[in-house]
């Protein structure tokens, strides 16, 4: 099921990235070639901006390939590093659940009842808030992933560099 979901990921990762290109350089030719910018390629782009970082992210921790500061934690074995990093898991859990799935659906349910609208493209921007609760949503399905591995006294594992060869592949 993991394998699953982190195909469909890669999937939405890189369809965002992809009409984020095409964006880019449509914004780039009206600009300089046309010299007439497109409005509405410019507020697109922000906006998958948004969502391919936020996406990217939950992706990245699901990878266990995000940053980590384990100055800590590096000598710890056994034991001590099961529990340090289930609080870590712990505490990366509690922080997506509250403020990103609770308290980014509140403001994406708040924005949508005010009917604010963005100004070129005219999409709610309860929408484009909307990445907040959905990355949320899947790093507390990885914390579920290693929460499990750490009851199991197993250790979540990076993917293997060589074998990935690269962030989406």
């Amino acid at each position: 099921m993991k394998n699953l979901f982190e195909m469909m990921l890669r999937v939405v990762i890189v369809t965002i990235f992809s009409i984020l290109l095409v964006c880019v350089t449509w914004q780039v030719i009206t600009r300089y070639a046309l010299g007439v910018p497109s409005i509405v390629t410019d507020e697109l782009a922000r906006f998958l901006f948004m969502w391919l970082a936020l996406i990217g992210g939950a992706y990245t921790y699901g990878m266990r390939r995000h940053l980590a500061i384990d100055l800590l934690t590096q000598n710890l074995t056994g034991r001590r590093k099961l529990m340090s990093e289930a609080v870590v898991t712990l505490i990366v859990a509690l922080f997506a659940g509250i403020v990103m799935v609770r308290g980014g659906g509140e403001l994406v349910m708040r924005t949508l009842a005010s009917g604010q609208v963005t100004p070129s493209l005219r999409l709610p921007m309860g929408y484009i808030y909307g990445a907040i609760p959905f990355s949320g949503v899947i790093i507390l399905f990885y914390c579920g992933v290693f929460g499990y591995e750490l009851a199991n006294g197993r250790m979540p594992k990076a993917a293997d560099a060589a074998a990935v060869g690269g962030p989406l592949d």
